[in-house]
């Protein structure tokens, strides 16, 4: 059983970007080893989601046509937008906005776990930290899934967790430039 304490994410992973005109999208893909129906609950569950993810709900994401508001997590102010649920088909496809980006997740049955793939369109400088974001995020999800929770670990307090590591790495698969925040080794190819 790991303790939070010592939780280090793997190396970066699963992620690709797509540009379509001027708009960017992330897509992040986990296989995890959880049912749909289980993935399903901790994406649209507000008692879930405090659990993992980078914002706070208000109500559930699993109907369409409910208006959520959604409160950023661990940013240095508090983002509240309100989101409104365009498709939820349990356990396969829930879509929503969060304040200016779209979310699309699909979850599809694999074995006895879920390919949970994520598309969440993003400006081009953010593109590798939402990655390492979203990667963090992902692995706390997992362990939520698998009866061994070790909290949210999001904005600032990722830091302490390798998300620089993270960012680091999803910028050089990406060919993005990263901010020298702290200062890092020279990353020359």
């Amino acid at each position: 059983m790991i303790v939070r304490e010592q939780y280090t994410p793997g190396p970066a992973s699963g992620a690709q970007i797509r540009k379509d005109g001027e708009k960017w999208t992330l897509i992040l893909v986990r296989e995890l080893h959880h049912t749909p129906e289980k993935v399903w609950q901790a994406l649209t569950d507000p008692a879930h989601l405090r659990e993992w993810a980078p914002f706070e709900a208000d109500g559930s994401l699993g109907t369409v046509g409910t208006t959520v508001k959604l409160t950023t997590v661990g940013a240095p102010r508090t983002h509240v937008t309100e989101t409104n649920v365009t498709r939820a088909d349990a356990p396969k496809l829930l879509e929503y906005n969060w304040g200016d980006h779209d979310m699309r997740w699909e979850l599809q049955a694999l074995g006895g776990g879920t390919r949970l793939t994520l598309w969440t369109n993003i400006g081009h400088r953010f593109i590798a930290m939402g990655a390492a974001g979203w990667h963090i995020c992902f692995d706390i999800l997992d362990r939520l899934l698998g009866g061994n929770p070790i909290g949210r670990i999001v904005g600032p307090e990722a830091m302490k967790f390798g998300w620089q590591r993270l960012h680091a790495e999803y910028a050089k698969q990406f060919g993005i430039e990263t901010p020298n925040w702290p200062p890092q080794a020279d990353q020359k190819s």
